[in-house]
């Protein structure tokens, strides 16, 4: 049997093998069909994005991928988040972002990490702006894996935010319990749950017990 094949307007074909093979192997069932991969725009991904109870999407090589979620990964996104605001609340370093906030990417992409901390020279203004899209990168993003997330997805996705400009990224693997800290594509440090997160040069003075933080993701 023949593979299946996508028709783009431009009238080009290629596999669904092919495109998820693009994407970094994501799951088929976390990539939109309409509009047809290759055409979609910033624009379809707003109106996705602001839609009610909408699964938000990341817009990859003009197409619209769904992010991976479950509880436990929400939970632990929360409870960081919860820390790392009441952290800049004190400092004044900056503000920190949930999954609905837009990168663009400097090759065109836009991405929404699971968290980001934007510091405060992003806003000159001295105020965050309403707007759908940023143009930059933010100086921390976090990504919680879920068990849809692939290696290959992830490394593309953390090579686009650096080369955008993103100076520290954590991994958090739930089911090994471990949070991989990189500084830089190739530099990683993989923190135990015996160990403690620190905010390195991006956020210093930033502190968290990873089995703190888990225990308080985890229990009722």
């Amino acid at each position: 049997m023949a593979p299946a094949t996508l028709r783009l307007t431009s009238g080009t074909q290629r596999t669904i093998a092919d495109l998820v093979d693009q994407l970094g192997d994501i799951p088929l069932e976390r990539i939109r069909l309409h509009p047809p991969p290759g055409t979609a725009t910033i624009d379809d991904l707003i109106q996705n994005n602001d839609a009610e109870r909408a699964t938000y999407c990341e817009l990859i090589d003009g197409v619209l991928v769904e992010k991976a979620a479950m509880y436990l990964e929400d939970s632990l996104t929360t409870v960081l988040a919860r820390f790392l605001h009441e952290f800049l609340w004190t400092t004044r370093m900056g503000k920190g972002f949930t999954a609905g906030a837009i990168y663009q990417m400097i090759a065109g992409n836009f991405r929404l990490p699971d968290f980001t901390v934007c510091l405060k020279d992003k806003f000159p203004s001295g105020k965050v702006e309403r707007v759908p899209y940023v143009d930059f990168a933010p100086d921390l993003a976090v990504e919680v894996l879920s068990r849809s997330n692939t290696r290959n997805e992830i490394e593309r996705k953390r090579r686009e935010l650096f080369a955008s400009g993103t100076r520290l990224i954590w991994v958090v693997d739930p089911d090994r319990r471990t949070v991989a800290v990189y500084t830089s594509p190739e530099e990683c440090t993989t923190l135990l749950e015996t160990d403690i997160l620190t905010g390195g040069d991006v956020l210093p003075g930033f502190e968290l017990s990873i089995a703190e933080w888990f225990r308080h993701a985890e229990e009722v």
